[in-house]
């Protein structure tokens, strides 16, 4: 029987510009990092979730919207903020891009989406709490 998600990997072109992307821009942290046999595993995680990212050295830009389609990328995965618009002024003033100037209000809380040095593209999302607010 299953019992959790231990990893989902993002592919990356370069696993030291991508470490420097999601813990010094993001705010990760480094979980593992060993060479292995197939390549360097590395891995990054939001402090306290138990859920991993491996950063694997791999074709770039696995989120990238189809040629023509800039509005229909996937995201590689979702974050959730408890405060989202407080989080993007510091993702913004430590150089992550996004794909919109703003967080925008949408049904379910508040959302935008970043895009990582390889062009995977992240959801990051505030859900609306209880009472409305």
């Amino acid at each position: 029987m299953l019992t959790d998600v231990m990893y989902v990997t993002i592919n990356v072109t370069d696993q030291d510009r991508s470490l420097r992307f999601y813990t010094d821009q993001l705010g990760l942290e480094k979980r593992v990092d060993h060479p292995g046999p197939e390549g360097r595993f590395l891995t990054v995680g939001v402090p306290g979730s138990a859920l991993e990212f491996v950063l694997w050295p791999h074709a770039a830009a696995a989120g990238q919207p189809a040629e023509g389609e800039p509005d229909k990328a996937l995201s590689s995965f979702f974050l959730e903020s408890d405060d989202l618009r407080k989080d993007f002024v510091v993702w913004r003033d430590r150089g992550v891009t996004f794909d919109r100037p703003e967080p925008e209000d949408y049904p379910f809380g508040v959302r935008i989406e970043a895009v990582d040095p390889d062009g995977n593209r992240i959801a990051l999302r505030q859900r609306v709490r209880a009472g409305g607010a």
